[in-house]
């Protein structure tokens, strides 16, 4: 049996086919599609709203105006209809994003509510690990640094880390996500929560390094391209296209299934994977910078003569 799919990919999944009714309908003013302007005429919701929709970030509140939009477009067929409802109303119900969906920038619960629904996924951070491979050490520790300049509350810190640790269920579970992932040199070396959390943070690294379905990459200090930014692209299978997401630094997020722009970042991490290190060498690199860790100034002096 195929599991259930989350209430993100049903609003994507409604968006896309409204879009795509909208837009090859053939009752337009010259013989093609509506504009969202047009479409929204006579409705409750406005073009904005109606944009939001067919991106997958919003349903239907009102049924009366799914059936007026779809009656607007020339669809009879009940069973078309009904399925389109049905699609709509499940996509309303609350699923365990929603207990999260206030900690996140813009655009960024659209995106974390595909992460379980993808088969691969490759992502490229340049100046922090990538939240998929952080311990829970070392995402409280960022979010500890960040507390005083973003303004958050313990809470707030409590929940965003065990949101990062849900996320990674997805590279535990039964056929777990395949996940490629390019880290920048700097990313590595930037010291985050001490010698104890780092040394923690690099052996995990090197035990994901040798599951089968997730492969690692550094790119190293030297000469050759790199992304300016950080970003990652989810494929979805073959009833949705891929998408790529992208941080700006207003901190929102921001995604798009555009065939242009998914083509655009697959070519700049192709590259960065052709300039990165092998991926047999990951787990040797971090275990040399774990050996060039010094003990924390704080700790025990007979713990820090038992480290090594």
């Amino acid at each position: 049996m195929a599991a259930k799919r989350g209430r993100t990919v049903q609003r994507l999944e409604l968006g896309l086919q409204l879009r795509q009714l909208r837009e090859t309908c053939g009752l337009g003013d010259r013989g093609g599609g509506f504009t969202r302007k047009q479409a929204a005429q006579g409705l409750r919701i406005s073009e904005a709203s109606l944009q939001r929709i067919e991106n997958g970030d919003l349903n239907f509140r009102n049924v009366g105006d799914l059936r007026k939009l779809l009656d607007k477009y020339g669809v009879t067929d009940e069973d078309v209809i009904e399925a389109l409802i049905s699609l709509n109303r499940d996509s309303s119900r609350q699923d365990w994003l929603t207990q999260y969906r206030g900690l996140m920038p813009a655009g960024m619960p659209g995106f974390v509510g595909l992460e379980p629904e993808a088969r691969s996924m490759k992502a490229y951070h340049p100046t922090l690990v990538y939240g998929l491979l952080q311990t829970e050490g070392y995402a409280q520790a960022i979010h500890e640094v960040e507390k005083p300049i973003e303004e958050t509350t313990s809470e707030l810190i409590r929940s965003s880390v065990s949101l990062r640790m849900r996320q990674q269920e997805i590279l535990t579970r039964e056929n777990p996500v395949r996940l490629h992932v390019i880290l920048g040199e700097a990313a590595l070396r930037y010291p985050v929560g001490g010698a104890e959390v780092m040394r923690e943070q690099y052996a995990k690294i090197a035990e994901l390094t040798s599951w089968s379905h997730v492969t690692i990459q550094v790119l190293p200090f030297r000469t050759g391209y790199r992304s300016a930014s950080d970003f990652a692209i989810l494929q979805l299978g073959d009833q949705l296209p891929p998408r790529v997401q992208i941080d700006n630094a207003w901190g929102a997020v921001s995604t798009s299934d555009k065939p242009r722009e998914v083509d655009r970042f697959t070519r700049r991490f192709d590259a960065m994977v052709a300039s990165a290190l092998p991926p047999e060498d990951t787990a040797r690199f971090v275990t040399e910078l774990a050996k060039e860790l010094k003990p924390d100034e704080h700790a025990s002096p007979d713990r820090a003569r038992t480290r090594p």
